[in-house]
């Protein structure tokens, strides 16, 4: 599940690619720490990102990214609440193995792989 959720982080990121990533904020309440950001489209647009941190150990790791304050972890929650009350839990993995292969052997998948 780590990996698909890093690669569609990384795909939803690449959707922007290009356009300017322009600084609003920071907030660090102890091991927690929000950077506020707005993405500057081509046409002048600006769309609101927000990046959830959580420190652990000497390191800031992303945990949540908000984009047009719409919180990617809370979209995968509801989709995977929906699937195990309509389906099952079994085929909630059958479905994230079924994306995480896509996103592994899938056309266009060679620009999404990131670095290990």
């Amino acid at each position: 599940f780590a990996d698909l959720l890093e690669r569609t982080y990384i795909a939803r990121i690449d959707d922007y690619g290009g356009q300017r990533l322009r600084y609003v904020g920071e907030a660090v309440d102890g091991d927690l720490a929000t950077v506020r950001a707005r993405i500057v489209t081509r046409k002048g647009a600006e769309v609101p990102v927000e990046s959830r941190m959580v420190r652990r150990a000497d390191r800031w790791l992303v945990y949540d990214v908000l984009i047009e304050n719409v919180s990617l972890i809370a979209n995968y929650r509801a989709q995977f609440d929906r699937i195990v009350r309509t389906s099952s839990y079994e085929e909630l993995v059958r479905r994230l193995k079924s994306r995480r292969d896509e996103f592994l052997h899938g056309p266009g998948t060679k620009a999404r792989r990131t670095a290990r």
